[in-house]
């Protein structure tokens, strides 16, 4: 037993020498020493990286974030100023072409007052007409306009038949009488002209 110890202890001297008189073992030890370090610091390195770069994507986050509110407060700002206008031209969009109508009602009113004691008739129809001139100049002047019937084609876009008459002397589907004068504003029908349309016998 004693014998068996004694040999034990002969071989750990042994490899402890072989260990210390081995160049190799030392520089071994401190490559795995610098492998640590430089791993260590790799690993530093990297978790620096990916802080930095944490880091800018929150700041581009909040650069984002921010334009987007300051354009949905834009937007908004936007939105109210339009109904505002909105608003004001359905309150006051008539506003020049009333004050024009107000001219032509006092005429209508001096007419009026005009023909009160006169018995001709032509000085009635002469203010009537001077009248209705001005009242329709000021809405051709918005875009009033008459539609033309008499020896025009009948178009249902823009006429109403409200009356056929066959006849001879005017093309099938002529407009040979107005009943109701029509008019538009630019291409859209305010109110069709009522009139009569030839037909064949």
């Amino acid at each position: 037993m004693g014998k068996e110890n004694n040999e034990n202890n002969i071989q750990e001297n042994k490899d402890e020498i072989d260990r210390k008189n081995n160049p190799f073992a030392s520089e071994n030890s401190i490559n795995t020493e610098q492998e640590k370090e430089e791993s260590s610091s790799k690993d530093d390195i990297e978790e620096n990286e990916c802080k930095d770069a944490i880091s800018e994507l929150k700041e581009e986050i909040d650069k984002i974030n921010n334009q987007y509110i300051r354009l949905a407060a834009d937007f908004d700002n936007y939105r109210k100023r339009q109904m505002q206008e909105r608003e004001a031209l359905l309150k006051y969009g008539a506003e020049e072409t009333l004050k024009k109508m107000i001219e032509a009602l006092d005429n209508i009113d001096r007419a009026k007052k005009s023909v009160e004691n006169i018995d001709d008739v032509n000085t009635v129809k002469e203010s009537y007409d001077i009248v209705f001139k001005q009242i329709f100049d000021i809405l051709n002047k918005m875009g009033l306009e008459t539609i033309d019937t008499v020896g025009k084609e009948f178009d249902p876009n823009l006429h109403e038949a409200v009356m056929q008459t066959p006849t001879t002397e005017q093309p099938e589907n002529t407009i040979i009488a107005e009943l109701q004068k029509g008019y538009k504003l630019g291409d859209k029908v305010l109110r069709p002209s009522l009139v009569n349309v030839a037909v064949s016998e």
